[in-house]
C-alpha cells in the first residue's frame, strides 16, 4: 500500500535502531526490507538514486534519506504521542557523530580481528580512509574513557527521572540509546564493564529496550520497488524563499553528505528550507522525491 511505513535496513545497523524504537514509542506497523550490510544493493540504489546509507525510508514514492529525516517524517506524520521536543535535535547531532565515533572505536577495537574483508573494503569505500584494524585496537582503550564520559551524560540526565526527556521518551532517549544498543550487541562484555557503577543507564537502558519496535511485517525488496513505481510522490513541503544557496526551485542540484558515504545524488530540486532538501528523479520507477535533510548535507548546482 502506497501509505505504508517502509523501512530498509538490516537487523544489526545502529542507525537503524533509532526508527525501529520511535515505531515502538509511537506502536506503528511498519514493513521490513532486509537490505545488504555491504554493497551491491540492486533493491535499494534504484530508490535512493545513488544513496547507499542504511537506514532509507519509504512511503509509496517518497523516500527519506539519514535518520534526521526519517524521524521528522514519522514525527510529523504520526504526532501522537510527541517525540521531539526542546533541543532534541542537538542531543540527536551528539549522539550520531561524537558518541557514535567513540562506540565505533571501542566496537571495531573489540571485534576487529573477526570482521570480513569484504566488510572491511566496503567500509573503506564508504568512508574513503583504510579500515586499519590495527589502529582501530590501538585506539579502543583510550577512547574507552571517552565513551564512559558520554554514558556519563545519560547517567546525569536519567538520574531524576525515567528519560532524558522527562516522565515520557524523547527524541534524546533513542538517539542516546543507539550507541548503548550497539556496543551491547556488538561487544557485550565491553558495554557491561563501561556501564558498570553507572546504575542508572542500565536502567534506563532497559526501560528503553521494553518500548519494543512496534508491529513489524517483512516485506520483499523488489515489493517495496513495485510500490514506489505505483505510486505518485506526495506534494513537497513549503520552501524557504530567502534560502541562502541562491538555487530556486527546479534547478538541478546534486546532494551528498558532508561526513562519508559522499556520493552525489541529482536530481531536480523540489523543496528546500532550513530542515530539508527534497529532490526529484526520473528512472524506471517513474518519478520519486528523495528527502535529505540540511543538517549534514552539501547542496550544489549541476
Amino acid at each position: 500500500m502506497a501509505h505504508e511505513i517502509i523501512l530498509h535496513h538490516y537487523d544489526t545497523s545502529p542507525f537503524s535502531e533509532k526508527p525501529r524504537v520511535m515505531f515502538g514509542v509511537k506502536r506503528l506497523a511498519w514493513r521490513a526490507v532486509t537490505q545488504p550490510v555491504i554493497m551491491p544493493k540492486p533493491e535499494l540504489v534504484p530508490l535512493t538514486g545513488g544513496y547507499r546509507r542504511i537506514p532509507v525510508m519509504q512511503v509509496g514514492a517518497d523516500i527519506y534519506c539519514d535518520t534526521q529525516v526519517i524521524l521528522a517524517e514519522i514525527e510529523t506524520r504520526h504526532p501522537t504521542p510527541p517525540v521531539i521536543r526542546g533541543g532534541d535535535w542537538a542531543v540527536n547531532l551528539w549522539a550520531d557523530r561524537l558518541f557514535f565515533q567513540t562506540t565505533v572505536a571501542v566496537v571495531f577495537g573489540e571485534i576487529g580481528d573477526e570482521v570480513p574483508e569484504a566488510f572491511k573494503k566496503d567500509r573503506e569505500a564508504l568512508s574513503g580512509r583504510p579500515f586499519d584494524t590495527a589502529a582501530m585496537k590501538a585506539a579502543a582503550e583510550p577512547m574507552k574513557g571517552q565513551w564512559r564520559a558520554h554514558a556519563g551524560y545519560i547517567e546525569r540526565g536519567v538520574g531524576l527521572d525515567d528519560f532524558l526527556g522527562g516522565s515520557t521518551p524523547s527524541l534524546a532517549d533513542i538517539a542516546a540509546y543507539m550507541n548503548i544498543w550497539w556496543l551491547r550487541r556488538a561487544a557485550h562484555g565491553a558495554a557491561e564493564a563501561l556501564l558498570d557503577g553507572l546504575a542508572a543507564t542500565q536502567a534506563w537502558r532497559e526501560r528503553m529496550k521494553a518500548i519494543g519496535h512496534g508491529e513489524r511485517s517483512e516485506m520483499a525488496g523488489a515489493e517495496a520497488l513495485a510500490v514506489a513505481a505505483a505510486a505518485t510522490p506526495a506534494a513537497a513541503p513549503a520552501s524557504d524563499p530567502k534560502d541562502p544557496s541562491g538555487l530556486a526551485l527546479g534547478a538541478m542540484v546534486a546532494v551528498r553528505a558532508d561526513d562519508y558515504g559522499r556520493d552525489p545524488i541529482a536530481g531536480r530540486l523540489v523543496a528546500l528550507n532550513a530542515d530539508r532538501i527534497v529532490i526529484a528523479r526520473e528512472n524506471e520507477l517513474g518519478v520519486t522525491h528523495t528527502h535529505f535533510p540540511r543538517t549534514g548535507f552539501l547542496l550544489a548546482a549541476v
